[in-house]
């Protein structure tokens, strides 16, 4: 188990894992690792020594929304530069037949998986370019916000957890998935208040579900993180009190290497 790393007198302990390497028997799955979250989860991973594969739909020969140049390619390289190995596979998480070749392929090449994070979100790509939306009720939304939410967000997460479950029987897997959760509270706007306690709730039944069976499944709020899209939009002084994206990513590290990470499965 890591030790904390809230306090900075503990960071250079925790960053043993650097050195030691203690998942590089460790086969992981993160889901939309173009950037952002998914991106510094498979990062720190990687770190830690985890064969890693990460997906999206941006890849060399698909380019993604905005333009945006990093691939999955590209962070596949990257998990691969900073000590584990990165494997890089194009999938669009809307398409169930993408997400079942994606485990198909897990299972072929390595007969089992360890840790599947469920971070995929369209919830915000068909109108990033209209950044006043979440102010407006909803009657005036428009049910591609609700698709983008629901069909590349929560619903991308339940067909990986069906299709990625019987690959983490063999080794009691861990489960992640990322949403925001605000201790009960209304989150502003209707589609994504539902599409994250959807998420949240997955985990709880999730949980129910897989109990006595050895995997543990788990729902993390990290809060606004620096991530990409951030950058331009939010002053510089506020954006450095905003965590990095890794430190979610070495939350996810320490589940990993909790023994007794099962007592926490089906909770946010």
């Amino acid at each position: 188990m890591l030790t904390s790393i809230d306090n900075q007198s503990d960071y250079s302990e925790s960053e043993k894992w650097k050195e030691e390497k203690p998942l590089s028997e460790i086969i992981s799955v993160v889901t939309g690792a173009t950037r952002g979250a998914g991106k510094a989860i498979s990062f720190v991973l990687g770190e830690a020594g985890s064969t890693v594969y990460v997906t999206g739909r941006t890849s060399g020969n698909h380019p993604g929304s905005n333009n945006l140049s990093w691939t999955v390619e590209d962070t596949a390289a990257e998990v691969t530069s900073r000590g584990g190995e990165g494997i890089p596979r194009r999938c669009d998480h809307t398409k169930d037949d993408d997400i079942r070749e994606l485990f198909a392929r897990v299972k072929k090449q390595q007969g089992h998986l360890d840790v599947l994070v469920n971070n995929v979100w369209g919830g915000y790509t068909p109108y990033e370019e209209h950044n006043d939306w979440f102010s407006h009720p909803l009657w005036e939304q428009s049910m591609e916000r609700w698709e983008g939410m629901f069909t590349a967000g929560v619903r991308a997460h339940m067909v990986s957890n069906m299709y990625g479950i019987p690959l983490l029987f063999k080794t009691n897997g861990l489960i992640v998935s990322t949403s925001y959760w605000n201790r009960g509270e209304y989150l502003g706007l209707l589609f994504y208040d539902m599409a994250k306690c959807s998420i949240n709730r997955m985990a709880f039944g999730s949980g129910k579900e897989l109990q006595g069976e050895g995997i543990t499944a788990v729902s993390i709020s990290p809060g606004w993180m620096r991530v990409e899209k951030m950058y331009g939009k939010v002053r510089k002084d506020k954006l450095e009190a905003i965590e990095s994206p890794e430190y979610l990513g070495r939350v996810i590290l320490a589940l990993a290497l909790d023994k007794n990470r099962i007592q926490m499965s089906g909770k946010t």
